[in-house]
C-alpha cells in the first residue's frame, strides 16, 4: 500500500474515528485512484495535477459509475490531498479547484442488484422462449457486452469451463470477455433445450441467440425483451440493453474492482487520449469479475 494512504487511513481511523465501513469506503475510492496514476507513469500522488484528477474523475463517469458516487470518490480525493499538503508530502492539492462533474443526462438509469435481479427473473422458463430470455438478459448483465455484440455471439464463442465469452467488438475488434457461472447455466441449458428446437424452423446460422423462426436474434428483438420484462418487474426507469451495461461496470466499480480490468471487459478502445493500457491477463480478468461481480 502507497505510504501516503497507509498514514492517511491510520489518521482516519485513529484521529477521526471513521467507521470501519467509511475507511474501507476511503481506501477502495484511494487505491483506484493509485492504481489509475500508475497506469499514467506516475509514481505518486504528488506528481499528479490538476488535469490528471480531472481527467480520472470524467473517466469514472465514462465507465458508468453514478453521479453519487463520482462525487464521493472527488471528495475522498480532496480530503486525501488536503491531509498530504498538512503533512508535507505534497506542496500542492491538485483537487482544490474541481466540482463534481455534471453527468450527460443522456446516460441511461443504473439499476441496483436488487432491480437486476426482479428483471431477469421475470421470463417463463418453462416456456421456449422464456427460457431463451432469461439466458439472453443473464448473459447481458454477466459480459456488460452491447447489443450488437450479443445478437452477433456465436455458439462456438462461449467457453464455459474458461469461464469466457469471444465477442466481436466496435471495429471488428476481437477481445476476451468473462462471464459468471450463473449465465453459462442458463446458456446451456437454452442451448441443450431450446436452441436446436428453434434452429430447425430457420436457415443455418452460428448465432446462439435465434428468434422464433430460428434466425438470429435482431437488436430490436433484444431492446423488446428488455423493455417487456421490465415492465413485467414493475420497475419505472427507462430500461434498455445499453442499461444492463452501466450497471454492469457501475457494480464492478462500486465493488472495487480497478479500471483498466473495467475498460477491457468493456472494450473501450481509448477512454483518456494519455492514459496507457497494457495487456491484462486473462485469469487475472476472471478473478476481478469473479470477485466483484454480484451474480459471477
Amino acid at each position: 500500500m502507497n505510504p501516503g494512504l497507509r498514514s492517511y487511513l491510520h489518521f482516519l481511523e485513529l484521529e477521526k474515528n471513521a467507521s470501519p465501513n467509511t475507511v474501507d469506503s476511503y481506501r477502495r475510492d484511494l487505491e483506484r485512484f493509485l492504481s489509475y496514476l500508475g497506469d499514467a507513469g506516475i509514481g505518486s500522488p504528488a506528481g499528479a495535477d490538476e488535469e490528471t484528477v480531472s481527467r480520472f474523475v470524467r473517466l469514472l463517469g465514462e465507465l458508468g459509475l453514478s453521479p453519487r458516487s463520482v462525487s464521493r470518490n472527488l471528495t475522498a480525493l480532496k480530503m486525501f490531498y488536503r491531509f498530504l499538503v498538512a503533512e508535507k508530502e505534497t506542496e500542492t492539492d491538485p483537487t482544490r479547484n474541481l466540482d463534481a462533474p455534471r453527468l450527460g443526462k443522456t446516460l441511461p438509469d443504473v439499476l441496483n442488484p436488487g432491480e437486476i435481479e426482479a428483471i431477469i427473473t421475470q421470463p417463463d422458463v418453462s416456456e421456449p422462449l422464456g427460457l431463451r430470455d432469461r439466458a439472453v438478459l443473464e448473459t447481458l448483465y454477466a459480459t456488460g457486452i452491447r447489443v450488437t455484440e450479443l445478437t452477433s455471439l456465436k455458439k462456438q464463442n462461449v467457453f464455459a469451463d474458461e469461464q469466457f465469452v469471444r465477442v466481436m467488438g466496435k471495429g471488428s475488434k476481437e477481445r476476451i470477455v468473462p462471464i459468471g457461472r450463473s449465465a453459462l447455466e442458463w446458456i446451456a441449458r437454452y442451448s441443450g433445450e431450446v436452441r436446436p428446437r428453434l434452429i430447425a424452423h430457420g436457415a443455418r446460422t452460428g448465432a446462439l441467440f435465434l428468434n422464433a423462426r430460428g434466425r438470429q436474434l435482431s437488436r430490436m428483438g433484444v431492446w423488446s425483451i428488455v423493455r417487456s420484462y421490465t415492465e413485467k418487474s414493475g420497475i419505472g426507469k427507462a430500461v434498455h440493453p445499453h442499461t444492463f451495461r452501466h450497471s454492469f461496470a457501475t457494480h464492478l466499480l462500486e465493488g472495487g474492482a480497478d479500471l483498466r480490468s473495467v475498460q477491457e471487459m468493456l472494450g473501450h478502445v481509448s477512454i483518456s487520449t494519455t492514459q496507457i493500457y497494457t495487456h491484462i491477463d486473462r485469469e487475472y480478468l476472471r478473478e476481478v469479475h469473479r470477485t466483484y461481480h454480484p451474480r459471477a
